[in-house]
């Protein structure tokens, strides 16, 4: 194990969680500076601790709390100047993280915000918190994007779509509780926030999409580059302006990992190239006839399986490969002298037995692809375009596709007052892109509202998406989808249809939340 003098361990157990073991964390350091050491490593041959006594001396006094810099860049700057502007190396910038918290944003925001795949997002949920009570001040305001560009009609309609959704919590709330009395079995507590849950539930369809949340993200540099950059390229107003506030948030943290972006050269040709792309696809569009809106009557919901990429044989020479020391062609050779019965024997083999949902098979199963377009709610797509590990894109939201009013709200008795904000925020939706400011009408809409999107996935990240998402206390929206994923994959693999064990098929109503909350209730208590 490496020595150091007692001075070189005063200055380094500031910034090394452990000096005497070969694993260690970087503690109390700006991301700047972890990020270079690490960009650095590659090419040093000692240790990552000599190295930060060696080459960053002088950046871990600028790091300790007392210490206060003097302006002139250091060594972590400088290596980023070298290597990340200079050569264009951008995997160094995938070596520091930031945590940005975005508050405030509508929902349409959160989904371009979630767009990056790699990295981390927590959201508030419209199925724990909710939006009847207006904000503190004067006068009072509901929850909703604003911007006087819209007009005031903006602002009754939104309102009004409010005062709809707050008028509806306690009589489908009331039906709820009534609908689904509370069992011996289950705590009174845990069955009120089931109730409250059920009844959010019902409810979210009537949120306009300019609803605000609140989201939390962790990305490593590279990332946030990207999302800035399409941020300050999008037509939103609301987007531009937000990535301009990331921008300076994650400056101040790791400065060099977005310095690119605010050069003319780099970050300004890069916007304008995204603006053209964007331009082109809207000329390709119209120019085949794919944008006429009054060509489509409305749809209801649906998936349709639209390609299939790969077969049993695909998936039991990637299943096997790995184990094995032959070329792909010559594990395919001796997969086809195999019968059905050891072929049927061999996948569930390789498969396993899964306990639960966690336990999932190799990589192999990337070997097989699906390409699924879904027309669904809008807030169905919130929650499956959250996945991380697929390929989605989606159209706009318009009214065009229709909305349904949930059979348990018309039974609870607030079904008129359901279909009535409908059709004021599809008319508003109109209003706004008839006064040409169609790229900002989407805030309009109803969560209710259905769009088009495709998941375009392979079967492993299809396994862990529909058992996840067909779940008893998910959404009834998203878990509809969820079985029929699972469905159209059975009629053309039955065998990975069947190795997704953790597929919950029931339909019934229920209380999604009752047996999470139950579960909650007795660690409570003891």
């Amino acid at each position: 194990m490496q020595s150091f003098s007692d001075a070189e361990r005063a200055r380094l157990s500031a910034h090394c969680s452990n000096l005497d073991r070969p694993v260690f964390a970087l503690l109390h350091l700006p991301e700047t500076v972890k990020g270079a050491l690490f960009a650095r490593y590659s090419r040093y041959p000692g240790t990552l601790r000599r190295l930060m006594l060696d080459e960053f001396a002088d950046d871990l006094r600028a790091a300790a709390p007392t210490a206060v810099r003097a302006g002139d860049p250091g060594r972590a700057e400088q290596l980023y100047e070298r290597i990340f502007l200079g050569y264009g190396d951008d995997s160094v910038a995938q070596l520091g993280g930031a945590h940005v918290a975005c508050e405030w944003v509508s929902n349409i925001l959160t989904k371009i915000l979630q767009r990056p795949r790699l990295a981390a997002y927590l959201e508030q949920s419209t199925r724990y918190i909710a939006y009847d009570a207006p904000l503190p001040g004067d006068p009072p305001r509901y929850r909703y994007y604003r911007d006087a560009e819209l007009g005031p009609e903006y602002e009754r309609a939104m309102d009004g779509l409010f005062a709809a959704y707050a008028g509806s919590i306690p009589v489908v709330q009331d039906w709820a509780r009534r609908a689904f009395p509370r069992m011996s079995t289950e705590a009174e507590a845990a069955h009120a926030r089931a109730v409250r849950a059920k009844t959010l539930d019902l409810l979210r369809g009537l949120l306009p999409a300019a609803s605000l949340s609140h989201m939390g993200i962790y990305a490593s540099g590279q990332t946030y580059e990207q999302l800035i950059l399409h941020l300050l390229a999008h037509p939103l107003p609301e987007a531009r302006r937000y990535g301009a506030m990331i921008l300076d948030e994650v400056g101040a943290v790791m400065p060099s990992f977005v310095a690119r972006v605010q050069r003319p050269d780099r970050g300004g040709r890069w916007i304008d190239y995204l603006e053209s792309r964007a331009r082109a696809g809207e000329r390709w569009a119209t120019r085949l006839g794919l944008s006429d809106r009054g060509g489509e009557p409305a749809t209801g919901p649906s998936v349709r399986l639209t390609h299939v990429d790969g077969d049993e044989e695909d998936l039991l020479a990637a299943l096997v490969f790995e184990s094995g020391a032959a070329a792909d062609d010559e594990a395919r050779r001796s997969l086809r002298e195999l019968g059905d019965a050891d072929r049927a024997a061999m996948l569930a083999d390789l498969l396993g037995e899964r306990a639960n949902r966690r336990h999932r098979p190799g990589r192999g199963l990337e070997a097989l692809r699906y390409r699924f377009e879904i027309v669904a709610d809008y807030g169905a797509f919130r929650d499956l375009q959250r996945h991380r590990m697929l390929t989605v894109q989606w159209q706009a939201l318009t009214p065009d596709l229709g909305a349904d009013v949930p059979e348990q709200v018309v039974a609870a008795g607030a079904g008129d007052a359901y279909r009535e904000a409908l059709a004021r925020s599809a008319a508003e939706y109109e209003r706004l892109v008839d006064a040409g400011h169609a790229a900002a009408a989407s805030y309009a809409l109803c969560l209710g509202f259905r769009m088009r999107f495709v998941l375009d996935l392979n079967a492993r990240e299809a396994m862990q998406l529909i058992e996840l998402r067909s779940g008893r206390e998910g959404h009834p929206s998203y878990r509809a989808v969820a079985h029929e994923m699972h469905a159209r994959i059975a009629a053309v693999h039955p065998a990975i249809a069947g190795a997704m064990t953790h597929v919950d098929e029931e339909t019934e109503p229920r209380l999604e939340r009752i047996l999470a909350e139950m579960r909650i209730q007795a660690r409570a208590t003891g």
